[in-house]
């Protein structure tokens, strides 16, 4: 079974045409970095790929490898910038494995001994906590 068709008009898609706005923690050629909006743990993030790719399941393996070193790269970043105990790095594919933004992304989410991930709920972090964040984690990079 393959993935449904990319469609450009998917959140992530509007963010890297500047169609909505995002808090930027790092851009290159082929990779966007822009805070969560709704936050699992401070600090959390997620890593994008310019290229047009609906999951892991359906990108160019070209893309990937750059990605991958900007997830890494980001990981490190974020888990100096909170004096985390460890990073979790998620992605999901389809639906049914808890995809809900059909744009390949890598969540990165700095972690605290002992403390657990908040929901990925409806709730939106204020914008200046995610701005302050974003900062802290440009300056780890």
């Amino acid at each position: 079974m393959t993935s449904a068709a990319y469609d450009s008009n998917n959140i992530f898609g509007k963010i890297l045409r500047g169609e909505i706005p995002a808090h930027k923690v790092h851009e290159d050629d082929n990779t966007l970095v822009f805070m969560d909006v709704m936050p699992q743990a401070e600090g959390h993030v997620l890593v994008v790929p310019k290229a047009a790719s609906r999951n892991i399941l359906d990108a160019d393996p070209a893309t990937l490898g750059s990605l991958i070193a900007v997830v890494q790269k980001v990981a490190i970043a974020a888990q100096d910038a909170f004096d985390a105990d460890g990073v979790t790095i998620m992605q999901f594919n389809e639906a049914p494995a808890g995809q809900s933004v059909f744009h390949l992304h890598f969540h990165v989410i700095p972690r605290h001994e002992g403390v657990p991930l908040r929901p990925h709920s409806g709730k939106m972090e204020d914008g200046v906590v995610l701005a302050a964040n974003a900062a802290k984690i440009r300056e780890a990079l």
